[in-house]
């Protein structure tokens, strides 16, 4: 009996028989929609424009669980061999996915906000941190905290009138006292790509301070590179784009801060030195690199679950996805234009979802929704974001729906 082909198998198989050009609807039918085959008969009446929200799983996600579960069933304690093997391969591919020198510098994390902890329990004293408005509820909700309790002081940077974030108020809030600056690349609200962060970075470094780019809304839909940009930290996950479901994040941790001379409170058992030697010495024994930023006893099935969104990002290639959600955003902005709506989304400037903003948006989301059309709403900005598999029926089906709930 032949064995079932693996996760890298059947993705490399059918984007090879896709071949190298550019993506389009009738080869993205024919050899990306099969891998797709669960979720896509959940409810084929409805057109899921919530990409950038929850991404869509593949078919081997099960299987790759039940992989992880497999090893449990039949070698118990043993299983840490196998587990072990496949976190090493997850911070791989995230390595290659952020452009990161080594695959240690990537740090497996539960959520982007526990990767900002790390972060924060990283620096000594009360450090000034300055952040924008615009950063999601995981991250702001940990700074106004720790703000609030008086274990860091916070500088915020307010939007400009239009809504967009300017670099030069981010670097005019640095001034010369700052330690650490917190940043997104790409606005969850509105979809802004933040110009300038080569800028940001470094007017941080010429006075000392690191900066953190949550790339949550970047990571798989926009070419990252973590190196070029000079960043000290990074942190996102994989319930986008990535297509892994929540649980599966990272922290990003530059190389030069891996010497040891800057260490986190945030650490268990994992970050040990020879870890199951069960040795106590006084202080304790860390690992190298990015291993000495480990926690305690790992959830090891997030990484079995975010194989297949990574390794399919990985072979279908960030630059043609990112071609592609252009050229879908753009399809949608025009449909909308066509039916009276102004909407903004599809220029380079932005990232992969497309934005109407009005003041009953939620209520708009509402309507859609009941309506079969799968979106969201973030304060007044409605979000709508086609992904590689949505089709131009879908795209026209919800800018009809959505003139209609407008009217």
């Amino acid at each position: 009996m032949n064995a079932q082909p693996s996760t890298h198998q059947r993705i490399g198989a059918a984007v090879a028989a896709m071949g190298q050009g550019p993506l389009g609807e009738d080869g993205v039918r024919r050899h990306l929609v099969p891998l797709f085959s669960r979720v896509l008969a959940r409810d084929a009446a409805r057109a899921y424009l919530a990409n950038h929200s929850l991404g869509r799983p593949l078919d081997t996600v099960e299987d790759d669980v039940r992989e992880a579960l497999g090893a449990w069933y039949a070698s118990m304690g043993e299983a840490w061999g196998a587990w072990e093997a496949e976190m090493r391969a997850y911070r791989t591919r995230l390595a290659a996915l952020l452009g990161a020198p080594r695959p240690d510098a990537v740090v497996p994390k539960s959520s982007a906000g526990q990767g900002l902890r790390a972060v924060l329990n990283a620096l000594d004293g009360v450090p000034r941190v300055v952040a924008t408005r615009g950063e999601f509820d995981s991250l702001d909700v940990i700074l106004r905290e720790y703000a609030r309790r008086g274990r860091i002081v916070l500088a915020w940077v307010e939007p400009r009138a239009d809504g967009r974030f300017d670099p030069a108020d981010v670097i005019g809030a640095i001034g010369a006292q700052a330690e650490l600056v917190v940043i997104s690349q790409v606005m969850f609200q509105t979809g802004q790509l933040l110009p300038g962060i080569e800028r940001i970075v470094a007017a941080a470094h010429e006075v000392g301070a690191k900066v953190l780019l949550d790339v949550y809304h970047s990571l798989g839909v926009l070419p990252v590179d973590v190196a070029a940009l000079e960043l000290d930290f990074a942190v996102g996950g994989a319930y986008k784009y990535l297509r892994g479901g929540p649980g599966a994040c990272f922290l990003y941790v530059a190389p030069r801060h891996l010497d040891g001379a800057l260490r986190t409170l945030d650490i268990g058992w994992f970050a040990k030195a020879d870890r199951f030697r069960y040795e106590r010495p006084d202080p304790p024994r860390f690992a190298e690199g990015g291993d000495a930023w480990l926690e305690s006893t790992p959830p090891v099935l997030t990484a079995y679950q975010a194989r297949a969104g990574q390794v399919f990002t990985l072979a279908v290639g960030v630059d043609r996805l990112r071609a592609y959600s252009l050229q879908r955003q753009r399809e949608l902005v025009l449909a909308l234009s066509q039916r009276g709506i102004a909407a903004d989304g599809g220029a380079v400037d932005r990232g992969a979802f497309v934005v109407v903003q009005r003041d009953d948006a939620p209520q708009i989301a509402e309507r859609m929704r009941a309506a079969g059309i799968d979106v969201d709403a973030r304060g007044p900005w409605l979000r709508l974001c086609p992904d590689v598999l949505t089709t131009s029926g879908e795209i026209a089906r919800a800018a009809d729906v959505l003139a209609g709930c407008v009217r």
